[in-house]
């Protein structure tokens, strides 16, 4: 008995040492981000040009991907405005605003049986395609059940997922709380709630679309719960029935801020309603 006890009492300091190492590891999210956009150095000359018009529909396309390749691929390197890495740590809302808010609209179909998808051709339409991908996929904090979505909605010649912001931030999450590289884990749950967003610009007629959305991504391990504001890019096409991850050049890193924030009005996100 008293060799029962023993054993027990070792297997619930393993227990708790696992526990404390996951959760000092989830508190390093907001470093995790600043790997994500460690290379986006230069924030861009403010401008006071209009945002663009998240209802207007796009040219007729000539061709299923037709389009300028110089003009995408400018707009998707286009780097955009470079925020610390405690900018994503929760801190006071603002009553200011970047702009209006962007009405989203709401999908009608799936992509591959479980991303919704459906939505109409307009910018807001490609903003929430990448929203409901983003949200769907983020869920279980695994970086093999994103790139799948990913994959699923993208086009042919569409960037590896694995070059992506948000890989390199749940694999890097799940490396230093020394987890498995996939797969469930017992007591780990995930959620990216996406509340802004913003159109980075358009091309090729309006068929291309680089959209930016920001949301609160919750992890918790055993109900002790960390958040950061997280940001995504995305280079997104309209194929004539629905958006996908363009073909092309990958959209450069989006910035990540505390939704709400004076840092995120800064970066020009806008509340998705």
């Amino acid at each position: 008995m008293m060799a029962g006890a023993s054993t027990e009492n070792e297997a619930r300091k393993r227990a708790g040492l696992t526990l404390t190492v996951v959760v000092v590891a989830l508190a390093l999210v907001g470093s995790v981000v600043a790997v994500v956009v460690s290379h986006n150095v230069t924030a861009p000359t403010a401008t006071s040009a209009a945002p663009p018009d998240t209802n207007a529909k796009p040219s007729a396309p000539t061709s299923a991907t037709g389009g300028s390749t110089d003009e995408e691929h400018a707009l998707a390197a286009k780097r955009m405005l470079a925020l610390p890495a405690q900018a994503a740590e929760p801190q006071a809302l603002t009553a200011w605003t970047a702009g209006p808010p962007i009405e989203v609209p709401k999908p009608t179909t799936t992509i591959g049986q479980w991303v919704p998808g459906g939505f109409p051709d307009t910018p807001a339409g490609a903003l929430g395609q990448l929203k409901a991908l983003d949200e769907t996929t983020m869920s279980t904090a695994d970086p093999e059940v994103y790139a799948r979505g990913y994959r699923e909605s993208a086009e042919p010649g569409a960037p590896d997922p694995k070059a992506t912001g948000l890989w390199s931030l749940l694999t890097s999450l799940r490396s230093r709380a020394q987890l498995p590289t996939s797969g469930s884990v017992p007591g780990l749950t995930a959620t990216y709630e996406i509340t802004h967003g913003q159109v980075k610009g358009t091309a090729s007629g309006g068929r291309y679309v680089v959209a930016c959305v920001l949301g609160q991504f919750s992890v918790s391990i055993n109900g002790q719960v960390t958040s950061r504001g997280i940001g995504d890019c995305q280079a997104m096409r309209w194929t004539g029935s629905q958006w996908r991850i363009a073909s092309g050049t990958l959209a450069a890193p989006a910035p990540s801020a505390w939704p709400g924030s004076p840092d995120a009005v800064k970066a020009g996100y806008r509340e998705l309603v």
